[in-house]
């Protein structure tokens, strides 16, 4: 037997050790990429868990306009639609937009932007009642007292907005423009007018709004405006050239200025503006 020569016995040893070491380093590189799955997993949702966000200050202001807390229920959805915005972006960034998020987003849409502006424009046309009896409305309505059915319209606008989202999924084509008005800038109209209250309701332009009539009208026009054929501008900015987004800057420089002039009251009046602009620029194409 040569010196220094490693017997059999020292070459498994060694051997056995190299595997353990092997099978270590294996279960260790299986865990980080199970974290790392993990993780990538977790971001892929992360556009959906911001949509059922939007949804859940959705229903906060269906619960707080039950309670006759309108301006509280206008930042519910005010906040709504702040996750709104952020749900679609944080989608193209991370670039995970699915048919799944998509249909989440305007399932979450019809409730934030649908059935919780019903509730504030209802008790806005039941003149802030204490108490609301349904049966007594109802008897009302059936001896033919027509000033009861006005409560009633703000049914059209979850209707009028579930109708609206159906065609948005459907149309593949609203990239650059909505084809109608987007149920956001809809719930945008009658949310600024209880914060108004809140703060200016001394304002001449919101006692106008605030008429009953005016109220009801509004609800028709506007539900007629969100299944319309008109193309409404989207604030996207492919470049920052003037020429290509006139309409927009022209829409946010004059929504600026009605902001700083009139505050809340301005929110309505924008919404109109919208509309105005998107129509000329419809007619320009």
């Amino acid at each position: 037997m040569s010196i220094g020569k490693p017997c059999g016995g020292q070459e498994r040893i060694n051997s056995k050790a190299e595997v353990k070491q092997r099978i270590s380093l294996r279960n260790i590189f299986c865990i980080i990429a199970k974290q790392i799955s993990y993780i990538l997993n977790t971001i892929k949702h992360i556009p959906n868990i911001i949509t059922l966000a939007n949804l859940t200050f959705g229903l906060f202001a269906i619960m707080l306009a039950f309670n006759d807390q309108l301006s509280m229920a206008s930042y519910c959805i005010l906040i709504g639609a702040f996750f709104d915005f952020f749900d679609g972006l944080s989608a193209r960034i991370l670039k995970v937009s699915s048919d799944i998020g998509k249909q989440l987003d305007s399932l979450a849409d019809i409730i934030t932007f649908g059935v919780a502006p019903s509730f504030i424009v209802f008790n806005l046309l039941i003149g802030f009642e204490k108490e609301f009896n349904f049966s007594q409305y109802v008897y009302a309505i059936l001896q033919n007292e027509t000033h009861y059915y006005l409560p009633f319209l703000a049914l059209l606008i979850p209707l009028f907005s579930a109708l609206r989202l159906a065609k948005f999924n459907v149309d593949k084509n609203q990239t650059d423009s909505f084809t109608g008005l987007p149920t956001p800038a809809n719930a945008l109209f009658y949310i600024a007018i209880p914060i108004a209250i809140q703060y200016q309701n001394d304002n001449v332009i919101l006692q106008f709004l605030i008429e009953k009539e005016v109220l009801s009208f509004s609800v028709i026009l506007l539900c007629w405006l969100m299944n319309s054929k008109i193309k409404y501008i989207a604030l996207k900015f492919k470049s920052l050239k003037s020429k290509d987004h006139f309409m927009q800057f022209i829409l946010i420089a004059l929504s600026s200025i009605l902001l700083l002039i009139l505050h809340f009251v301005a929110i309505p009046i924008i919404i109109l503006l919208y509309t105005v602009l998107s129509l000329i620029n419809t007619l320009r194409k």
